[in-house]
């Protein structure tokens, strides 16, 4: 096993990077936070702009430092990303920029067996996130693990429009997607397409990794960002979905014989801090699986917390009291770097 290895969600974990909440903030705005973020608004020049309240910043942060603890306590190795100042301007030819945070390391890469993929992304501001884990992918690089970009992206104003039922927020003109638009099954790639991803960042994925794999591209699941509150793998045979969304007729075929679990509800904090959200109350659904007998849940989620332990899993109730705020949950504020497991195929 490379020091690179990761082929599921479920496998024993060993190695993983944590985010970090250092100078969080809503970009300025532009067509492409509007339309994804908050395409309620009807003039993004109403688009709250600027850094998180320091509480919310304060008590993220505790909340990572416990989590980042507790795995390191189960045995687990845990990285943190190099803090940017994401409040700093830049530019590409056609616009400028500023950041948003280091928050959900899942957003932007995505590991595949022993390879390292940095996603082009679909906001502007996140363009240059991922330089918060250069070191690190360097270090990995040396070690023998395959690292590879998406082609970055141009995003003009014209890319991106008002998403309408399932006519998701960005257009076909060039590869676009979030790695946390993917949840790994093996040899079976699930790739959400939405409001973060489209058509061909799948197939732009699926030539990058060649016919070892196979992607499925998901066009009517659910238009809102990433995958991982919509589609939970648990385990080889264990789903977990929000019903309002997945039904047994969009469900993918191979996961029909699986043992689905549909949340017909979930405890929904409505938000800390009275700002802008940048999540739905299912990221209540966003769990971190240890290994497969061990979750990390929000332990405000009695109901996922019953499920689990009804399957035998055991939990590590943790918090991210500011979860919808930020946009992520458990899985969205980490990267497994490596599990304990080889590729195998959970659907054939």
């Amino acid at each position: 096993m490379g020091v690179v290895n990761a082929f599921n969600e479920w496998d024993p974990l060993e190695e993983l990077i944590v985010g970090k909440i250092d100078g969080a903030r809503i970009p300025r705005a532009d067509p492409g936070l509007h339309a994804l973020e908050f395409a309620e608004l009807d003039d993004m020049a109403e688009i709250p702009s600027g850094p998180f309240c320091r509480r919310v910043l304060d008590e993220t942060e505790e909340d990572l430092d416990i989590l980042a603890a507790e795995l390191e306590r189960l045995g687990i190795i845990v990285h943190r990303p190099t803090p940017n100042d994401h409040g700093r301007v830049f530019r590409s030819p056609d616009w400028e920029s500023d950041g948003l945070f280091n928050y959900c390391p899942r957003d932007t890469l995505l590991v595949v067996g022993d390879t390292l993929i940095e996603s082009p992304m679909v906001l502007r501001a996140r363009q240059y996130e991922n330089l918060a884990y250069r070191s690190l992918l360097l270090e990995y690089m040396k070690g023998g693990a395959r690292w590879i970009s998406a082609p970055r992206p141009r995003l003009l104003d014209s890319v991106y429009r008002k998403p309408q039922g399932f006519q998701i927020a960005i257009d076909e003109s060039e590869p676009l997607f979030d790695a946390a638009n993917v949840a790994r099954c093996g040899r079976d790639l699930f790739y959400l397409v939405s409001d973060s991803g489209n058509h061909l960042g799948a197939q732009w994925l699926r030539q990058a990794l060649g016919p070892e794999y196979r992607v499925h591209a998901l066009d009517r699941l659910r238009n809102t960002t990433h995958i991982d509150t919509t589609l939970v793998l648990v385990r080889p045979g264990l789903v977990f979905v929000p019903a309002p969304y997945v039904t047994r007729d969009n469900l993918p075929p191979m996961l029909r014989q699986w043992d689905v679990v549909y949340f017909n509800d979930l405890v929904d904090d409505g938000g800390t801090n009275g700002g802008p959200q940048l999540s739905s109350k299912w990221v209540g659904l966003n769990l971190l699986m240890v290994n497969p007998s061990l979750a990390v849940v929000d332990g405000r989620q009695h109901t996922l917390i019953r499920e689990l332990e009804r399957r035998r899993i055991d939990v590590l109730p943790l918090q991210l009291r500011h979860a919808r705020t930020l946009g992520g949950g458990f899985h969205c504020v980490t990267l497994d770097v490596r599990r304990r497991g080889t590729l195998e195929s959970y659907c054939d």
